[in-house]
């Protein structure tokens, strides 16, 4: 219909299909979930890329699923698309009370999450334990960083990585995995800190390099192959030696 919103026609195209395609109307909540874990990886590449024809389609591949289980909730009597909306107007309005009346200061994203009457007993809470590793430990980080559990600036976690790298070298003149391991991780945490404290994004950063690694290690193939050279075979003085050419052009 002319007047329908964009939301309303995409839950009645899920509706539809469901009534008429034998594997919509097969899918549930569960088997929906791998689906929806691909759909917004694509889209945070869409993201990374910028490109916006892309970003228009993965956003298109989301909606689908989110009105998949907005109709899969209908269909349950559990809720539906105004109850869903209601609550995100509503949750939004309890962070920001400045706009609506309700209030002098904002809420921080940090402490908003920190939602009352869910039983959770920590600001740490409700993290979902899917999420990447690095991701996870930035996470972590911001809802500390959210009660004030915080360096001022960046001073304190250089200083960190510092005295991570030094732990890790003690720990691996030990011989001990575990040790070593244990070191390691608080090395790599220290550096997801130091990296919210500069503000950048340590995923970002770390696909940069993967990229940049990738780019550089295809042109050493390039040339080995030019020079006749069995990069399996090479040793690591020749293979530095086109590294290094390759990053010096």
């Amino acid at each position: 219909m002319p007047g329908d919103t964009a939301l309303a026609r995409a839950l009645a195209l899920v509706r539809d299909l469901r009534a008429r395609c034998p594997w919509d109307r097969a899918q549930t909540r569960a088997t929906l979930r791998p689906y929806l874990v691909e759909e917004a990886l694509e889209l945070d590449q869409a993201l990374k890329q910028d490109n916006a024809a892309r970003l228009r389609d993965e956003l298109g591949d989301l909606l689908l699923h989110v009105a998949f289980q907005i109709v899969i909730g209908e269909e349950r009597g559990e809720f539906d698309a105004e109850t869903v909306t209601r609550a995100l107007e509503e949750k939004m309005r309890r962070r920001h009370p400045h706009l609506f009346g309700l209030g002098d200061k904002p809420q921080s994203w940090e402490l908003g999450k920190r939602e009352t009457g869910k039983g959770k007993r920590s600001v740490l809470d409700g993290m979902p334990a899917t999420l990447p590793p690095l991701l996870m430990a930035y996470r972590l980080q911001q809802r500390a960083a959210g009660v004030g559990f915080d360096w001022p600036d960046a001073t304190g976690p250089m200083e960190k990585v510092k005295e991570e790298i030094a732990e890790l070298e003690r720990e691996t003149g030990n011989g001990k995995r575990e040790r070593v391991e244990d070191e390691l991780g608080d090395l790599l945490f220290a550096v997801v800190n130091l990296a919210r404290k500069l503000a950048i994004d340590p995923r970002a950063a770390l696909e940069k390099a993967n990229d940049k690694f990738t780019r550089r290690f295809e042109a050493v193939e390039r040339l080995a192959e030019q020079r006749g050279l069995d990069l399996g075979r090479a040793g690591l003085a020749d293979l530095d030696r086109l590294w290094d050419e390759v990053k010096a052009g």
